[in-house]
């Protein structure tokens, strides 16, 4: 395992695009992308509203989830314009992001207040449309997290945090979202960020389990990767020249007043034998 970035409040939302590692740093409001070994450092775009999923449509734009503001925004030219404005349908912050081939963002949201000791509370799984039309797509997820999309671009799959499971959908022609099932129950397994590899398997970043987990359908526990002593595990990616880096975002913890204040949140990577597949 080795460093590739350190000096970090809270890193999220790590993809790898364009020959390129890309990831938002919450509280220093900022999207950043870096080589393959971490160098060539660039800040692609600056978020107020704190930045968390990425992604990019057919035409190449950077799109970029803004949290606490509940916006789907889009880089062009060096600014950024508002794509859809979810705020009548996030029940919290939003978060977290895929981009599927036909350009329509499914978002995610944790339901409730987390960091102001909110009661927690189910929330649905929004659909933005590349005209900026946004819907509800699927509700009573127990906070919406890392998702993908398989590389038929057929089924979506959605980490739900508090509901330690991946719940799977069939994506329709017109985007709706139908068929839906249990893809892996995962007792004592928090789901955050997550990539898919080439076998059908997703690598899940267990929030409070200090580690990344290689699962395959139905909820076995292939693999697992600790994250160095003393941090936890908040996203992950595959990715790098040949799809086979792991990637993960670590940090002490996912408490909004500690991490603004420090630069204790690192980018660390590995070597996996199975290589990266599907969006994002």
């Amino acid at each position: 395992m080795r460093t590739l970035i350190d000096g970090g409040t809270f890193f999220e939302g790590p993809r790898w695009h364009d020959g390129r590692w890309w990831v938002s740093d919450f509280f220093r409001h900022t999207v950043l992308s870096f080589d393959a070994d971490g160098r060539d450092e660039r800040q692609e775009a600056s978020v107020p509203g704190q930045p968390s999923g990425l992604g990019w449509a057919p035409d190449g734009s950077l799109l970029v989830v803004s949290m606490l503001d509940h916006r789907l925004l889009r880089r062009a030219g060096s600014a950024l314009q508002e794509v859809a404005d979810l705020s009548a349908y996030a029940g919290g912050p939003c978060n977290d992001m895929v981009v599927d081939a036909s350009g329509r963002a499914w978002i995610g949201n944790f339901g409730f207040d987390l960091w102001g000791g909110g009661e927690p509370s189910t929330a649905s799984l929004l659909r933005v449309d590349p005209d900026g039309t946004a819907a509800i797509a699927a509700t009573d997820l127990a906070f919406p997290n890392g998702s993908v999309v398989t590389p038929d671009g057929c089924t979506l799959i959605v980490g739900e945090t508090g509901g330690a499971r991946y719940s799977a959908f069939s994506i329709q022609p017109d985007g709706s979202l139908t068929d839906r099932r249990t893809w892996a129950e995962l007792p004592g397994v928090a789901p955050d960020g997550c990539a898919l590899d080439a076998e059908g398997r997703i690598w899940s970043a267990d929030a409070y389990g200090g580690r990344c987990v290689l699962v395959q359908e139905g909820g076995r526990i292939l693999e697992e990767v600790r994250a160095p002593e003393g941090l936890n595990v908040f996203a992950c990616m595959l990715g790098g020249p040949d799809g086979t880096t792991l990637l993960m975002c670590c940090a002490p913890d996912s408490d909004a007043k500690k991490r603004a204040s420090t630069r204790e949140a690192l980018l660390v990577a590995t070597e996996v034998a199975v290589g990266r597949a599907g969006l994002p």
